[in-house]
């Protein structure tokens, strides 16, 4: 029995030797010549597991085990995420709104006495805050009389207006009646008699819009169109009436790095008089355009083509091109350009200019048949934005008010006509300026140089205005602004009214004039507040037009209610 241990034994000793001997590694010396010899070098080394060591770990799941409860836990979200401007898109700046308070109402009336027995109302309604949705009615009454005789103001608005946006299209509308009395209260020094009973004077207008835009849509804004209807009807006390409708139309269409479109327009106007007066003057145009645009310069060429029909009739073709080019993103931008029109001389607009129109004035229109310009505007975040830029012009038929040789104390019009076109040149400037959330500026500078082909001087038009405004909101219940209009020095052409030659006028001077105005609001709550204002605090009786002395100081207060 002891046979079988012992075999088993001497096995496992020749195994072991003969693993030594694999283990061994033959070293030959040849840095000698003499006869090599053999040595024996036990190699120690780490232990590494293999494949089939590392399996010998593994073990196998246990699948009754249950995973521990764990409760839901609730997390306050800290948003305090850093704003560093990665390049891959651009920042937009938003001008931070004014400090107001926050009302939850829509609609708010006003009411208002002072001096020269003035009487202010307004009443605003809206539907609410929805901007997809809005309807909404508006009325205003100001009333104000000197002390001249037939001094004396009155003003009245009234009209409704809506805006739906859809899906694809935004609809908006106006309707509307403004009306606005006065009397001839002009006093001429040379003959008080010549105005013994001032006349007075109404007008009327009835007007609408509507329009038709196409909305920006992303990924979906090569093409873009809009479509506007315009009209009124006019008319003064002495049986002058205009009408007039218009219709303008817009389409453009960005092909990859460029645009193609165009702008069309006509524009039909009758004029109505005593005595069978008429007059048709209507004009159509026809702008289409090419435009470059790429990420820091915008190029457009094209023409107008301008066709006047009716009493008036004429065709022409000015250029029309500009360029824009950013020198400093946002912050400089160079433009200039070239450009014509003709501009339409209605009975509308120079009323609204100057109310005290004689009847049976002459209606032509202006042909500006070079208007070149250039200059540079830009702005610095949500705080600054200016613009500066000069420009020349070429003019015919350039109108001005000019008094009546017999009726001194009424104004024609008359047109610089002759040889060669009317030339200005002029310089204008604009900035506007938050100082901080509670405070912000704004003004504008115009001067103009006019070389004439008839005339002698430019009749009532200085050759500097300034006009400038302040907003400063002292907290959430006191609100001030104020308003400065820099008037230069501008002339007139009146007559000798002791023979009522025409060939033989006066040049009369009107002096610079500012006028300052300011005003003040106190909220005492979400309903209620009090404001006042005063117009021309310096009392300064300048005139505008010749013989006719503004208003003085007047101060009007009132209460207003948001319901």
């Amino acid at each position: 029995m002891l046979k079988y241990p012992l075999f088993i034994v001497l096995t496992f000793i020749s195994l072991t030797s003969i693993a030594q001997v694999k283990d061994t590694v033959n070293v030959r010396d040849t840095s000698h010549t003499s006869t090599p010899t053999i040595d024996e070098v036990e190699v120690i080394r780490d232990y590494k597991p293999l494949l089939e060591d590392a399996r010998k770990v593994r073990r196998t799941p246990d699948l009754s085990n249950t995973r521990i409860f764990q409760p839901k836990l609730n997390y306050n979200t800290l948003d305090k995420r850093i704003n560093i401007p990665s390049g891959l898109q651009k920042l937009t700046i938003q001008e931070i709104p004014p400090l107001r308070p926050e009302t939850l109402t829509n609609n708010y009336a006003k009411i208002g006495v002072g001096n020269f027995n003035t009487y202010l109302g307004e009443l605003y309604v809206n539907t609410g805050v929805d901007e997809a949705m809005q309807a909404g009615f508006f009325a205003k009454h100001l009333g104000q009389k000197g002390d001249l005789d037939g001094q004396k103001f009155s003003e009245q608005k009234v009209g409704i207006f809506g805006r739906t946006i859809l899906d694809q299209i935004t609809l908006t509308g106006t309707l509307g009646y403004n009306r606005y009395a006065t009397a001839f209260y002009g006093v001429i020094p040379e003959d008080e008699s010549l105005n013994p009973d001032p006349e007075d004077q109404t007008f009327n207008d009835i007007y609408f819009n509507a329009e038709l835009l196409k909305n920006y849509i992303p990924n979906d804004d090569d093409i873009s169109y809009s479509l506007k209807a315009d009209g009124y009807l006019f008319s003064d006390k002495f049986d002058m009436k205009e009408n007039a409708f218009a219709l303008t139309g817009y389409f453009n269409k960005a092909i990859k790095a460029f645009n193609i479109g165009a702008n069309v327009s006509v524009d039909f106007t009758g004029v109505k008089g005593p005595e069978e007066y008429q007059l048709a003057n209507h004009i159509a145009r026809l702008n289409p355009y090419i435009r470059f645009q790429g990420s820091t310069y915008k190029l457009t060429l094209g023409a107008n083509f301008v066709s006047e029909f009716g009493d008036n009739a004429g065709t022409n073709l000015f250029p029309s091109a500009d360029i824009e080019l950013d020198i400093i993103p946002e912050y400089a931008t160079l433009f200039g350009g070239i450009n014509g029109d003709v501009i339409k001389t209605s009975l509308r607009s120079l009323a609204q200019e100057n109310p005290y129109l004689n009847q049976g004035i002459e209606l032509r229109n202006s042909l500006h048949k070079v208007n070149a310009f250039g200059g540079i505007k830009g702005n610095a975040g949500a705080t600054f934005g200016y613009k500066a830029m000069a420009y020349y012009k070429q003019i015919d038929n350039l109108p001005f008010f000019v008094n009546n040789s017999i009726s001194p104390h009424k104004f024609d019009v008359i047109y610089d006509e002759g040889d060669k076109e009317t030339t200005v040149m002029g310089l204008e400037g604009e900035i506007n300026v938050r100082v901080s959330e509670t405070v912000s500026l704004g003004g504008k500078l115009i001067i103009n140089e006019y070389t004439l082909s008839s005339e002698e001087r430019a009749w009532f038009i200085p050759k500097l205005r300034l006009s400038s405004n302040a907003r400063i909101n002292i907290s959430e219940k006191i609100f001030l602004n104020g308003e400065v209009l820099v008037h230069g020095i501008s002339s007139a052409k009146t007559y000798d009214f002791a023979t009522h030659n025409i060939d033989d006028y006066i040049i009369k001077s009107l002096p610079a004039f500012i006028d300052l105005n300011a005003a003040a609001e106190y909220r005492i709550n979400q309903q209620f507040g009090i404001s006042v204002r005063a117009n021309n605090l310096f009392g300064t009786a300048y005139e505008r037009y010749l013989y006719y002395p503004r208003l003085g100081l007047n101060v009007i207060g009132g209460i207003n209610y948001s319901f």
